[in-house]
């Protein structure tokens, strides 16, 4: 049921706003704090701004690259869950926008039983429950972060088709199909705040406690 397609409100707008903030924010704050306690110059600084910021991005990679190994397993599982989530959510919005004009893209197509729609949220229930499952099952913690990917890949496919389980109608390309886009920035927002809270906490944990 392809439907007329979807509406963008102000509503949806203002949320798409509201996650690209807070996920940028995750991204602006360490980059920020590279620059300030990092080798490259200040803006104030040097005349060669550009030069200055490609110092500072590649500086931020390498932090991020050697901060990854290092935080808690807590903040690591987070980065992989809001990465995953992303991502899978993006993908599935785009492979199924490309769905609609042709049979197959790549190895993704529609996958019919009898009579029966398999939706992509029945693979994502499935991930998220099994990886989530395994997460609570298992006492090694330096596997919550692996199992973060699945889970959040899970959540990506089935949030995308919210709507369709809160109508019990498909609605994926439906007026009524935008409540998924509308929930998967909702989600976002959330996971990127509390990514960035996390990165707080720990930098006030290291000044007051440590100092301290």
């Amino acid at each position: 049921m392809k439907g007329q397609g979807l509406r963008v409100g102000r509503g949806t707008v203002v949320l798409g706003v509201i996650a690209g903030v807070t996920t940028a924010a995750v991204v602006g704050v360490e980059i920020a704090r590279v620059w300030r306690r990092g080798s490259a110059p200040l803006p104030k600084e040097t005349d060669d701004l550009v030069g200055a910021a490609e110092e500072v991005v590649a500086e931020t990679a390498e932090v991020v690259v050697t901060g990854y190994r290092e935080v808690s397993t807590r903040e690591n599982a987070l980065f992989n869950l809001l990465t995953a989530f992303v991502t899978s959510f993006i993908g599935a919005r785009v492979t199924t926008s490309m769905l609609r004009s042709r049979r197959s893209v790549g190895p993704f197509r529609a996958l019919i039983l009898g009579r029966r729609h398999i939706h992509h949220y029945v693979p994502g229930i499935l991930l998220a429950f099994v990886s989530g499952g395994a997460a609570i099952v298992t006492r090694n913690e330096s596997l919550e972060p692996k199992l973060a990917v699945p889970f959040g890949v899970g959540m990506g496919l089935t949030l995308d088709e919210s709507a369709l389980l809160l109508e019990l109608d498909d609605v994926y390309w439906h007026e009524r199909g935008i409540l998924s886009v509308q929930v998967a920035l909702v989600t976002t927002a959330l996971l990127g705040a509390l990514a960035l809270g996390l990165r707080f906490l720990r930098a006030g944990e290291q000044e007051v406690l440590e100092s301290g």
